[in-house]
């Protein structure tokens, strides 16, 4: 929990950088304006870059701060309540959830893979993985025995086959322009 909070945190702070001098400086390039297809401008400029209409990138930060803080008092030897951690699985999931939608967009909308949001899906992929089996384990979540036998056994399968999904995705989507490239 403190290295997906701390490796999450500086990303979300790269994109609320960017998303801040965008628009206010039309000479800014941000530093996520690798290529054709490795940028943000785009996404800075479109409805992808808030929900219900506040900052994603803020939601990230706010987060990721959280998460760090919460894994250091564990960490510490902080026995937490079945409810924080229920309250943190709950958490983990929303945004294993969330990270998926701008996943979908930089893929199927927008064209564009943002490094900074990588960095986010990669995370958040890990920090739901280690909150569900931590939850499973300590039987904070009632689940069949078998349910918890298999997350036991696989667990640190299933997060490789979800990264492999998106690092076939990604090179899928975007074979188009490497077929331009000489």
């Amino acid at each position: 929990m403190p290295v997906t909070g701390t490796v999450g945190r500086p990303a979300s702070f790269r994109l609320t950088v960017d998303d801040w001098r965008t628009p206010t400086d039309p000479s800014y390039v941000p530093a996520c304006g690798i290529s054709p297809v490795v940028g943000c401008g785009s996404v800075m400029s479109g409805p992808q870059k808030s929900l219900f209409g506040f900052p994603v990138m803020l939601l990230g930060r706010g987060a990721f701060a959280a998460v760090a803080a919460l894994g250091v008092a564990a960490l510490t030897g902080t026995r937490f309540h079945r409810a924080r951690w229920l309250a943190r699985g709950t958490g983990a999931a929303a945004g294993v959830v969330f990270v998926h939608w701008p996943t979908a967009q930089s893929l199927h909308e927008l064209d564009k893979l943002r490094p900074s949001c990588a960095v986010a899906w990669v995370v958040t992929i890990a920090l739901f993985r280690y909150v569900a089996v931590h939850c499973l384990d300590r039987g904070l979540v009632p689940a069949p025995r078998l349910v918890r036998e298999v997350v036991r056994d696989t667990h640190r399968m299933l997060p490789g086959a979800w990264y492999g999904v998106v690092a076939v995705l990604v090179p899928t989507r975007f074979r188009p322009y490497r077929s331009t490239l000489p």
